[in-house]
């Protein structure tokens, strides 16, 4: 009897864990798949907004319903203290009279196993099968170079599982939900969410105070953007009172001004098509290019924002012919907080104190260059406005 095990902190659970669930009982032959989700995962804090333990079981039973061969199992919910894998194994041992327990894990959980809690003990209580988490895995070499010397360092038994599979991940689900925007949930799994308010559901976002702003968008960006994001929130503040503007919006424009940067080019079409804007062939052709426009929606619809605030995250990466004060404050902020570094940083930064019209256009001056010098297309905003500002930096200094 071969019996695998499938566990995780499924929060929440999506269509991609059920595909797993699928192609692994298919592809490995197994007598049954045990879905066992984590009540306390050693390696990671749960979001915030998410359910309890019973909460994700109940979305799990939602989720994989119907999976023939799958069998949800509520052990480590039963358990105290955290959810360490090899517990779980002892225990399945004692309950199931398999001949070969497999534990199944993504590419970049096999890739760390070593760093597990004693992992010579799991290799010796299960087989190890490890799965692509996406269609162009580019980290299967090294999975296979990591096979190999578990074989021989772990004595492990290892299964490479060629699978198809959904290219989604929990942490993109849970950013989805809070804009509003549900993907790659089974109906059942998404109502109940919804009704419930998990995930930052429900109005959680907004019209929050900034303490509280700051912390809730935080967590919906990339760990590596934080500090960016801080620095040109505070940098605009910082504008804002030497040009005469509420440092409050310009602080709130900049903590939500890369809100939607952490999403992939189909998240953000999806966000697009879920709030019906309309876009530009050259939008649609650089999606990567669409968090300022997505980015500005969700701050109005989910967090509550004003329309100054809306404009001034709309057009912060390619700025526009005759902006506000606030947007121009947004634009130039974002392109000279204090973590960034490149030639004439220092320059622009002590230019924006006495012309912010010059900043604005020094800043626009030297995108326009870049882009030029690698012949990629220039979007025609930026190009107006690099006119624009241009002029009015030449008026302003003729004698």
């Amino acid at each position: 009897m071969k019996i695998g095990v499938y566990g995780g902190s499924f929060n929440p659970p999506h269509t991609g864990h059920a595909l797993a669930a699928a192609e692994l009982i298919q592809r490995l032959e197994l007598d049954k798949l045990l879905i066992i989700p984590a009540a306390d995962p050693p390696h990671k804090q749960l979001a915030a907004g998410s359910p309890g333990p019973l909460e994700r079981l109940a979305l799990c039973r939602a989720a994989f319903a119907g999976i023939s061969g799958a069998e949800l199992c509520d052990m480590e919910l039963r358990r105290a203290g955290k959810s360490y894998t090899v517990d779980t194994l002892a225990q399945l041992r004692e309950a199931y009279p398999a001949d070969e327990l497999i534990l199944v894990m993504g590419t970049d959980m096999f890739l760390s196993f070593a760093q597990w809690y004693q992992p010579e003990r799991i290799a010796a209580l299960a087989t190890l099968a490890v799965m692509h988490r996406d269609e162009s895995d580019k980290t299967w070499e090294k999975v296979r170079a990591e096979a190999a010397r578990y074989r021989e360092s772990l004595r492990a038994r290892v299964v490479e599982v060629e699978n198809r599979c959904v290219e989604i991940s929990s942490t993109i689900v849970r950013r989805l939900l809070a804009f509003g925007a549900p993907a790659c949930l089974a109906p059942e799994v998404e109502e109940m969410i919804l009704r419930n308010g998990w995930y930052q559901t429900g109005g959680a976002l907004r019209n929050l105070p900034y303490e509280a702003l700051r912390e809730k968008s935080l967590a919906l960006h990339d760990e590596k953007r934080r500090a960016h994001v801080i620095g040109t929130a505070d940098t605009a503040a910082e504008l804002a009172l030497r040009w005469g503007e509420d440092p409050d919006v310009a602080r709130r424009a900049g903590i939500l001004h890369d809100i939607t940067k952490a999403l992939g080019p189909k998240e953000q079409l999806h966000i697009c098509e879920k709030y019906a804007m309309m876009l530009t062939e050259m939008q649609r052709a650089n999606p990567k290019l669409l968090h300022a426009k997505t980015g500005a929606v969700i701050a109005r619809e989910i967090f509550g924002e004003s329309q100054a605030v809306f404009d001034a995250i709309w057009w912060h990466t390619t700025g526009r012919a005759g902006m506000t004060t606030l947007e121009k404050i947004l634009y130039i902020a974002d392109y000279m907080e204090p973590n960034r570094d490149f030639p004439g940083v220092e320059q622009l930064r002590a230019l924006v104190r006495e012309d912010l019209d010059a900043a604005v256009f020094a800043g626009l001056e030297q995108s326009v260059g870049y882009l030029r010098s690698l012949n990629r297309e220039i979007d025609p905003d930026s190009l107006n406005a690099w006119k624009y500002y241009g002029k009015s930096t030449e008026r302003r200094l003729e004698p």
